[in-house]
Formats: C-alpha cells, sequence, structure tokens
C-alpha cells in the first residue's frame, strides 16, 4: 500500500470543495446518497444489454447505519461498484465524475437520469468528516479495493476481501467544537431529517435499522426512510383528493385544506412537473420579513433549493408547491441556481397556468374565487402596482371591487359592461369600510345620477387604480376629486358666479385652516361640508403613506368644500358681513368636521372642543 497524492494540486483544491463551494453541511448526505443512487442506477442499465447481469430492481437499495462507538455514518449500496482504476480516477480526482462520463457514453434512446455531474459530491463529506473510508467492487472486477483519505495527506488505495458488488461508504465525523455538534449527524432522528428533506424521491428505497419499544423491550427493525415515488410524478387519475390535501398538509404544516391544487407538466424547450398549491389562509409570518417565498425545485427527485423564488412571480408569491425538472443549470455545488432561458421559461409557465387556474375559478365557482380574493387580493393589486404597472395587463381580469348597485364585488370587465350609455368613467371611492365610504358626502352627487361606484377598501386598491389609468378606455375617476363636477353647464356657472361673488369670505376661511382652497359646491345633497383633493395624492394614499414606518411623510392638496344649498352657506356669509372673528371658529370647526368623515385625525382636537362648546353655549 503506498499513500497517493490528489491530483489537481490536492490541498487547494479541496479546501476550496469544503470551504468555498458548499456553505451547508447537512448536504452531505445528499450529495452521497445520490452517488449511491447513481451506482444503483449504472447497474441496472448495465443489466439491460449484459445478459449475464441477473438483477431483480427491486433488490436495489440504500442502507445508512451509525456506529456510535467510532463516531461514524456509514452509506452503503449494491450498485455498479467501482474498480482500482475507478476509484483513483474519480476519488483522486477532484471534480472528475465518474456519472458524468457514464451519462454521455448512453444510447440517446436508452439514458437513464443520472444526479451526479460535478465529481465534486463526494468531496462535501469532508465538512463533518475527519477520516473516510470507501470500500467498494465493481461487477467488472474479481477484486474489492478500499479507498482511505484524511482529506489532508492525499489518500490510499488497497485490496480487500469484499465479495458482493457495490460500494460501503464510512465516514469518521469530526469532534464536537463549541459551533458545530458533529455528533448530532448519528441520530436517528437527524437521518431521517436530512433524508426526509432533500432525498425522499430517490428511486430506490434509502433503509436504516431503527431501534423501536415494544412491550417496554427494544426492538430493531429495518425501515425504509424515502417515500421515493414523488405525488406529482404519478399519474393525475391514480391521485386522490385526500392524497392532495395530506401531502400539503404534512409539507407545509397547514391543517387547512388549500383552496386549489394544480397539477401541471409540461415537455419541450423546458421540461418540468410541478405539483402547487393555493393556500386557503394567509401565512402567519406573510407580511413580515421573514417570510419566504417560492417553490421547491427538484432536480431527478433531488431537493435542490427549497424556497425558489425564481419560480414565481412577487403578485404569486402565496402560492406553495414543487417544481421537478432537469433542465436547469445549477452551481457546481447544486446548491444555488443559475440564471438561465430555462428557469425564465418554467416561471413564464407557471405564471401563466396560475392566472389560467385563477380566471377558470372566477368564472365557474365565483364564490369559491370570491374566498380567495378575499384572503390574497391585495397581492394581485400589488402586482398592478408595482414594477412600474408592467404586470397589469396580466392581473387587470382577476381583481375585484365591492359595487355600490350590485352590494357584492365585480370585475372591471362587468363594471364595464352594465355602464350608462351616457356614462364616460369608472366612478371609485376609498375609505375604511365600505359602510363608511357608502356615507361619505362625496357619492351623493355620483348616486343621484345613478352610476356605480366602485369602493375601494384594502391600503393598496388607490395605487393600483393609478397604475391601470384607465380599463377599455374607460379612464377612472375619483369621487373625491374636486375636479369631478356631473351638473349642467347651467348649473356650473351658477356656481361659479357664486364662489367669484363670495371671493373674499373664501380667502379669509382659506387662510385660517391649512387647505389648498374653500370654496361653495352644488355636488352635495344632504352634508354641509366634504373634503376634496387636487393632484395625484389623495386623502387615503396620504394615510397609507404616512402610516408606513419611515420618515417620508406627505401631504394631499386638500379642498375643503361647502354645500351652496345648506343653510350653514347663508351663516358663514352672515358671519363674514358682521362678526370675522366668528367666522374662523366656524371655519375651524366645519374643517374638523371634514376631517373627521374622512378619517383623518385633528390637529388640535382640543381647541375644536372648547370651540364646539362656546358656540353651542351662546
Amino acid at each position: 500500500m503506498s499513500k497517493k497524492q490528489f491530483k489537481s494540486e490536492s490541498k487547494r483544491i479541496l479546501d476550496l470543495m469544503i470551504n468555498s463551494i458548499y456553505t451547508n453541511k447537512d448536504i452531505f448526505l445528499r450529495e452521497l446518497i445520490s452517488n449511491s443512487s447513481d451506482a444503483l442506477d449504472k447497474l441496472y442499465y448495465e443489466s439491460l444489454t449484459n445478459k449475464d447481469l441477473k438483477i431483480n430492481k427491486s433488490d436495489l437499495s440504500i442502507k445508512i447505519s451509525v456506529n456510535e462507538l467510532n463516531k461514524a455514518i456509514i452509506i452503503e449500496d449494491n450498485g455498479i461498484g467501482m474498480s482500482e482504476e475507478e476509484l483513483d480516477n474519480n476519488l483522486g480526482t477532484i471534480a472528475r465524475s465518474g456519472s458524468l462520463a457514464f451519462k454521455e457514453m448512453m444510447d440517446d434512446n436508452k439514458k437513464v437520469d443520472i444526479i451526479g455531474q460535478f465529481g465534486v459530491g463526494f468531496y462535501s463529506a469532508f465538512m463533518v468528516s475527519k477520516k473516510i473510508v470507501v470500500e467498494s467492487k465493481s461487477i467488472k472486477s474479481e477484486n474489492g479495493y478500499t479507498w482511505s483519505s484524511d482529506g489532508e495527506n492525499g489518500y490510499t488505495i488497497e485490496k480487500n476481501d469484499k465479495k458482493n458488488n457495490g460500494t460501503k461508504i464510512t465516514l469518521y465525523l469530526k469532534d464536537d467544537t463549541e459551533d458545530v455538534k458533529y455528533s448530532d449527524y448519528l441520530t436517528e432522528y437527524k437521518i431521517r431529517s436530512l433524508v426526509t428533506k432533500y432525498s425522499d424521491y430517490i428511486r430506490y428505497p434509502i433503509k436504516m435499522n431503527v431501534t423501536k419499544k415494544e412491550n417496554d423491550k427494544e426492538v430493531i427493525s429495518e425501515e425504509t426512510l424515502n417515500s421515493m415515488i414523488p405525488l406529482w410524478k404519478k399519474n393525475k387519475k391514480d391521485i386522490k383528493e385526500e392524497d392532495y390535501n395530506n401531502f400539503y398538509s404534512d409539507k407545509y404544516y397547514d391543517y387547512e385544506k388549500p383552496i386549489k391544487v394544480i397539477h401541471t407538466q409540461a415537455e419541450g424547450l423546458c421540461s418540468y412537473k410541478a405539483l402547487l398549491f393555493i393556500p386557503g389562509k394567509l401565512p402567519m409570518d406573510f407580511y413580515t420579513k421573514e417570510f419566504e417565498p417560492g417553490l421547491s425545485l427538484y432536480s431527478n427527485g433531488v431537493l435542490i433549493m427549497d424556497k425558489c423564488k425564481d419560480l414565481l412571480p412577487d403578485y404569486l408569491s402565496f402560492v406553495r408547491g414543487v417544481v421537478d425538472t432537469e433542465d436547469v443549470s445549477l452551481n457546481i455545488s447544486r446548491e444555488m441556481l443559475q440564471q438561465t432561458k430555462s428557469i425564465q421559461l418554467i416561471e413564464k409557465n407557471i405564471d401563466s397556468k396560475v392566472r389560467k387556474e385563477l380566471e377558470d375559478m372566477l368564472n365557474n365557482d365565483r364564490e369559491k374565487y370570491i374566498e380567495f380574493f378575499k384572503v390574497f387580493g391585495p397581492q394581485l393589486k400589488f402586482g398592478i402596482y408595482n414594477n412600474f404597472g408592467m404586470d397589469k395587463d396580466k392581473l387587470k381580469d382577476l381583481v375585484l371591487f365591492y359595487s355600490s348597485k350590485k352590494k357584492d364585488y365585480v370585475t372591471l370587465k362587468e363594471y364595464v359592461s352594465n355602464m350608462k350609455e351616457n356614462q364616460e368613467s369608472i366612478y371609485y371611492a376609498s375609505g375604511e369600510s365600505i359602510e363608511k365610504i357608502d356615507n361619505l358626502p362625496q357619492v351623493e352627487q355620483v348616486k343621484d345620477k345613478d352610476y356605480e361606484i366602485l369602493y375601494l377598501t384594502d391600503y393598496i386598491d388607490e395605487f393600483a387604480i393609478s397604475a391601470l389609468i384607465e380599463y377599455d378606455n374607460k379612464k377612472f375617476s375619483n369621487v373625491k376629486e374636486e375636479k369631478l363636477d356631473l351638473e349642467d353647464e347651467s348649473k356650473k356657472e351658477e356656481t361659479k358666479k357664486l364662489n367669484d361673488d363670495n371671493k373674499d369670505l373664501l380667502n379669509i376661511m382659506k387662510e385660517s385652516i391649512d387647505v389648498s382652497e374653500v370654496r361653495f359646491t352644488n355636488k352635495l345633497k344632504n352634508h354641509p361640508v366634504c373634503l376634496t383633493t387636487k393632484g395625484n395624492i389623495s386623502l387615503e394614499m396620504e394615510k397609507v403613506i404616512n402610516a408606513m414606518p419611515t420618515d417620508e411623510k406627505i401631504k394631499a392638496e386638500e379642498v375643503l368644500e361647502i354645500n351652496e344649498n345648506h343653510k350653514i352657506k347663508d351663516k358663514l356669509i352672515d358671519l363674514y358681513n358682521n362678526n370675522k372673528d366668528e367666522l374662523m371658529k366656524y371655519t375651524k370647526i366645519l374643517y374638523s368636521e371634514a376631517r373627521l368623515i374622512e378619517g383623518l385625525q385633528i390637529d388640535n382636537p382640543t381647541e375644536i372642543s372648547n370651540l364646539i362648546c362656546d358656540i353651542i353655549s351662546k
């Protein structure tokens, strides 16, 4: 037996493998199990062309065991095995992949899925091991051989007396440190959890001896740790609804069944299978920094990324599920994804599929869609507003708003189809609740004209409307905008003359409060006053932005409008002619009333309370 040095500048390259390429120590077991799976695949492929090999696929398996005394983990397979030359080439040359070479030599018509590509996965085991021993016997070799290394001073290869083909890898774990407790990897719980997380869908059984108590006695039995066949690879006709629900509950710890299951696949430029779920409720951390969106990405049954956010657009971040594909480019450690056209194509297809399913639910199961929309509607509206409205055309027919006429949710398409013949705009009003909006002074005029109004109650609603700008060539019109005037020209002229005649009165009122303008209006029926706005910032936008935890504060350009048909008008004119001090008091009170109607704070409630009491007491 002689010591050999790793090829390719052993120490530097090996350090790179262990300390730079891999960031998560847990994945060493995934890599070794994947290598074992490849060895089983190779053996099965050989048996298809070599009639001397009598292989029963059901006998192929991977076994994991632990030796607590020696602090060792053993991973063993009965696959194709390695000869002395293969051990030297595959384990002695870093970044040489025997699996890749095997895959390249196969006929296109007989290719099997081989996981290994880079030839570096084996070396991830040195992250947790101070020594690795590989005992292997190839089906093409009479003798077995043992490869051994501490990862620093080269490796040795010697004959052994192994009788059966396959490979046995023994990892002697490092000693525990303050930062890492390597002995945890010796526990059944840790091994089971790693297999379930990363290798649950390896196509061969991964077995382990498990100790259980039966009748107060410890009994050792062999258990299969992995499920082997992913639900998404099964034929849909063989899957029951409860199978989907159980999978969803087990994987996402949600005991409320999903509102929608989408089981789909694609073939062509990019092939994949996907199993997607739309939850029935928001995850508790959905609007926190801790929430991680994304789908689980698998390649040949091996988990690559638990949360791959590149597979979903932001507005569908609530979707959960898995994607299994061979057509993605992974980095050398298989821990990260490289941005490629394949990923972009999968994301585009999934986006289209989910939106199509939502549209189908909207058209054919309205009650269920409304249930969905009450939970996730704000996310779709955010998608309209986000990215400068780039996705608005994808989502505009999926959003709902409450209708003043229908007393229920309607789409924009439904609103436009029901517009009156002479109606030019889509009218909307914003507020904290449907009830509060319904009682707003500004909606009176629009209701009197028998126009439908969309009631916007979500914080994101007006921002989404501002991004849409129009729908089906119909502009959106906020009933709280000062420029909204539905009266005929003669009535407008009368109001203009009233404002011109009382210009000085209105200026005094404006100077006593913080508004852009004070004026008389014909748009109010019963209410004495209301607040409207000029420009692009509405009162609701002001509330939303100012409530954010930032230093940015904005103020809408407010207009105090006074009902020209209310007796308060005559009172104000009288005060202007006889008592301007009282006029300023009345102005402050009217402005405060208008702010309260809009759900806005009063800057000095004590002052307003005293003014009201002073006027009442006279």
